[in-house]
């Protein structure tokens, strides 16, 4: 099983290699689209490369919950209701869900999906 700094380590070079930045630039709060830059063909290279860095298959709905936000039981003119913060914390438990029931409204999906999110979901699968 690999540590935390083994996974961190990889999860950036990931990140390095699928989107062409520095480094430093890459830090846990990042998120990847509107930090990192990264836009959707970024997110199967990213894929990609964790698949290979870690020997797992990754479904593509594991780390982007398209399930989630494309339903309109869950999302309704892109945010979230209370049933999809539901199936957001069922579904997926290294999400940091914290504190999203009192901002629903001003809540951006896209600000889940950062670099200590890709750690958590790695270190979750790993066990």
């Amino acid at each position: 099983m690999a540590s935390q700094s083994e996974i961190k380590n990889q999860v950036r070079e990931a990140l390095v290699e699928a989107l062409g930045i520095d480094d430093d630039e890459i830090v846990a709060e990042a998120v990847l689209t509107k930090d990192l830059g990264a836009e959707s063909i970024d997110f199967l290279d990213i894929i990609f490369r964790l698949e290979k860095a870690f020997n797992l298959k990754i479904p593509r709905d594991d780390i982007f919950p398209h399930s989630i936000v494309s339903n309109r039981e869950f999302v309704e003119n892109g945010k979230l209701k209370p049933a999809g913060l539901h199936a957001l914390k069922d579904k997926y438990p290294y999400l940091n869900t914290h504190g999203l029931e009192t901002k629903l409204d001003s809540f951006d999906m896209q600000d889940l999906f950062t670099v200590s999110m890709l750690e958590s979901y790695i270190a979750h699968r790993l066990g």
